[in-house]
């Protein structure tokens, strides 16, 4: 295994790789990360509520549970994307805070 070359001014060196110490780079760094978990977990709650939907055999109670697993999956993806771009447009683009760029 290779060490790992970081910067000592801006980074430190951890299991995980090199972390910045700036904070909007921190949540830079981990945004994408956290935004693959929630794409998996909404992938799995997407497949879970199509498989009630198909399995409801004329359940109307099942069929909207299903539903309703569709449409908070959705939902809680769009979120997440949007929340980026949001901010990004915001912070970057509109308010022109230092360290977002």
């Amino acid at each position: 295994m290779q060490p790992i070359n970081c910067d000592p001014v801006k980074e430190f060196v951890t299991d995980l790789g090199c972390i910045p110490y700036d904070p909007a780079a921190f949540a830079g760094k981990f945004y994408g990360i956290g935004l693959s978990v929630i794409a998996g977990t909404s992938l799995l709650f997407l497949i879970f509520g199509a498989y009630l939907v198909m399995m409801s055999r004329g359940d109307r109670q099942q069929l909207a549970t299903g539903k309703s697993y569709i449409v908070y999956a959705l939902l809680g993806l769009f979120l997440a994307i949007f929340g980026f771009v949001f901010i990004e447009i915001l912070l970057v683009d509109i308010l022109h805070i230092p360290g977002f760029s």
